[in-house]
């Protein structure tokens, strides 16, 4: 049984830790899921998140717009992860996706979010390109304006929901000034003309990815998020809300792996003695139950931080996602080598961890990435 004494924290108050308790047991009734058909397995899980409300913290209601509870958010990829990592992927895209429409979207746009929040519309973030990834400001993709509308052209790359979303956030160059300043933000439902998937990507932790083409796909202006030339500052916004909770994610699977460390070396024998009995052993264990620790201190420091109105928490979030990630991975490593070649079956769930905790370290902001942002904050 994982560790739920982070509950009682004073980070949190009682609706997170209801919302914890509810969701722990939606996870053990439903989790993990069929993985055999991935794409289907998504929309499934978005499907039945919705339908028992756990999507709404993802986006905004606009029916009663309140800023997005970052330890909601966190609790939840938290938990999720901890169970199955496609069930916290599934979670994650819808808030990410229409983060910029909770955050800056108009009435209209909004109404998009009564179905992703019901888990009736499935939402992605086409921001990377394929020579501009944590570059974002060198990204090539264009919008230029005709009329009443924008035209679209260009490519995006590594798009989780990509090829499966109903709707995606897209950033691209309209050109205000040269750089950063350069860029906007655009509602794009899939099934505009000119949309189309170029190329399926596959990676060691199956999940829906694509690499999409956009051939003069004509939008209304209305589709405009924010105003022209503010699409960088509306996607550093987004992800400095929905950064911690990709430390909160690799936390979940830390902490999975920790209790499925602590359940081998209890039941497992070696030398006539449990497994646990070795020092070298224990010396693992207290490492990792150690960075678990750590890495969810700097998580919902960041997450409480953001939700008590510090306009911005880029430095927190920064931290909170480079360590807890960085860390996952080393947790992870551990499991993998008390387990021996259990660890390294393909679906035991220690080898299922290995493989997914990799790609957190690289996307919302690479860790080498994450020190440079830390290192201009502390500076700053």
């Amino acid at each position: 049984m994982a560790d739920r004494s982070f509950l009682s924290w004073p980070f949190l108050e009682d609706r997170h830790r209801d919302h914890a308790e509810r969701l722990e047991a939606w996870c053990a009734q439903n989790l993990p899921a069929d993985h055999h058909d991935v794409d289907a397995a998504c929309k499934s899980l978005v499907a039945k998140l919705g339908e028992a409300g756990f999507l709404k913290p993802s986006a905004i209601d606009p029916a009663d717009p309140q800023p997005l509870d970052v330890r909601t958010l966190c609790i939840t990829r938290e938990t999720l992860a901890r169970h199955d990592g496609l069930a916290d992927f599934a979670f994650a895209m819808q808030g990410l996706g229409t983060g910029a429409i909770s955050l800056f979207g108009t009435p209209d746009q909004q109404k998009w979010l009564e179905k992703t929040r019901a888990g009736k519309a499935l939402s992605a973030f086409a921001l990377s390109e394929p020579r501009s990834g944590s570059d974002v400001a060198n990204m090539e993709m264009t919008a230029t304006r005709d009329g009443d509308e924008f035209v679209l052209s260009g490519e995006k790359t590594w798009i989780s929901n990509g090829g499966i979303a109903d709707v995606y956030t897209v950033f691209a160059r309209t050109g205000e000034a040269p750089g950063a300043k350069g860029i906007s933000a655009f509602v794009v439902p899939a099934d505009i003309p000119g949309l189309r998937v170029a190329e399926r990507l596959e990676v060691i932790a199956p999940h829906p990815l694509a690499r999409l083409s956009f051939d003069d796909v004509q939008v209304p202006a209305s589709s405009l998020i924010g105003k022209a030339g503010e699409g960088f500052k509306i996607a550093m916004s987004v992800l400095d809300v929905f950064r911690s909770t990709v430390g909160a994610a690799a936390l979940g699977f830390a902490r999975r792996a920790l209790d499925e460390t602590i359940s081998r070396a209890g039941s497992r024998q070696l030398f006539g003695a449990p497994l646990f009995d070795l020092q070298m052993v224990q010396g693992h264990i207290a490492d990792m139950a150690l960075d678990v620790d750590a890495a969810a201190l700097l998580i919902y420091r960041a997450a409480w931080t953001k939700d008590s109105g510090a306009p911005r928490v880029t430095r927190e979030a920064a931290m909170a996602k480079l360590y807890a990630t960085d860390k996952a991975q080393d947790v992870i490593d551990k499991a993998v080598q008390i387990h021996g070649g259990d660890g390294v079956k393909k679906g035991h769930i220690v080898e299922s961890l290995y493989r997914e905790i990799r790609a957190l370290r690289i996307y919302e902001g690479a860790s080498d990435v994450q020190k440079i942002v830390i290192a201009r904050q502390v500076m700053g």
